[in-house]
């Protein structure tokens, strides 16, 4: 018996709708999934009343595992998904700018440009007169402004030290990696015993602070972020053909590079503002996506934010569910992903695969 092969036309067709409705289904289920295992894993357990409670006691009347789900639990894990959907789309923002697939919020300095300014506002908030209402913002402000300045300098360096270099873009990310975390050595070294403990924890990437209110912030940040985006998706399929292919066909490069900089560093600043330093999602999720699908960013940057946001998930209820009822720090557990994974990165890069 003889096994015909798919005509060609078939096949792209049955490619095309599994891009289009396949492979975010998928990510949608495995979204579900996690959630729900998520709000499961714990020391206390949750059971099916606890699901309906409000809806019976009211809010107020919450108490043990209901209170647990839907006060603690539930806008945690909201709060997981969303911030590994902002790293993922920072992240996968970075990659089309720099036209390379190593290009990592993280790894280039960005995130630590963030970490650094949050730093030092936490050491030194208590000195500056600010209205009480407005201090809520301080910090993400400062994280914004941190992450930004590093984009421009990302920029700038790059573009004249070492034009078009992948291994030069890197080693200037390594430098300003060194210089931020010069800078947080000095603000840990003037911080008090309290601000050195909120900075430990802080820099090793934490969820804890997640709720609704959060939730519901970071929300209308990510919305903002991704209907802008859908502005840009074009405009860097076009830059991965070259700056010179981008201008022909009529794109604005320097103001492309303005918009996705401003983006990525209001992406990086407000998770590093709540989160801490939480590493290679950005990394990850796209490169997992763009391997899967190919690199149309039309694809690759929406469908990024869905499995950057499975990431975070799963890799917080390792954290809260390995050493109950003590919690581990997030970002520990993503460094031990991202590591061997930027690695083996490497390895298929050098060898011409990546």
């Amino acid at each position: 018996m003889t096994v015909r092969a798919m005509p060609p036309a078939l096949s792209w067709r049955v490619f095309w709708r599994f891009q289009r409705w396949g492979a975010p289904g998928l990510l949608a289920v495995a979204l579900a999934i996690g959630l729900i295992v998520a709000v499961q894993a714990g020391a206390v357990p949750v059971v099916l009343a606890d699901w309906l409670a409000p809806f019976q006691a009211g809010d107020e009347g919450l108490s043990g595992g209901a209170y647990v789900l839907w006060h603690i639990r539930l806008p945690r894990a909201l709060f997981a998904m969303l911030i590994g959907a902002a790293l993922a789309l920072a992240g996968g923002l970075t990659q089309g700018l720099f036209r390379n697939p190593l290009a990592d919020p993280g790894l280039l300095g960005i995130s630590s440009g963030a970490a650094c300014a949050g730093a030092a506002t936490i050491v030194f908030a208590a000195s500056l007169h600010v209205a009480p209402e407005l201090r809520v913002w301080l910090l993400p402000a400062a994280a914004f402004a941190g992450a930004m300045l590093i984009c421009v300098l990302l920029d700038r360096v790059a573009r004249w030290a070492t034009p078009g270099s992948i291994v030069g873009l890197l080693l200037t990310g390594v430098a300003l990696n060194a210089i931020t975390v010069a800078v947080m050595g000095l603000c840990i070294y003037m911080a008090s015993d309290d601000q050195l403990r909120t900075l430990t924890f802080w820099t090793l990437g934490s969820l804890s602070a997640g709720s609704w209110r959060q939730v519901a912030a970071l929300l209308l940040v990510l919305a903002g972020a991704l209907w802008a985006t859908r502005f840009l998706m074009r405009a860097l399929n076009a830059l991965a053909l070259g700056e010179a292919a981008a201008l022909h066909v009529g794109i604005d490069v320097g103001r492309l590079r303005t918009q996705v900089i401003v983006l990525v560093a209001v992406l990086t600043g407000f998770a590093v503002a709540w989160c801490g330093g939480i590493g290679f999602i950005g990394l990850i999720a796209p490169h997992l996506v763009r391997t899967w699908l190919g690199a149309d960013q039309r694809r690759v940057l929406p469908l990024s934010m869905l499995a950057g946001g499975l990431l975070l998930l799963l890799a917080d209820t390792l954290a809260r569910s390995v050493a109950i009822p003590a919690e581990v720090p997030v970002g520990i557990f993503t460094a031990l992903l991202g590591g061997p994974f930027f690695l083996l990165l490497l390895r298929r890069f050098r060898h011409g695969t990546a």
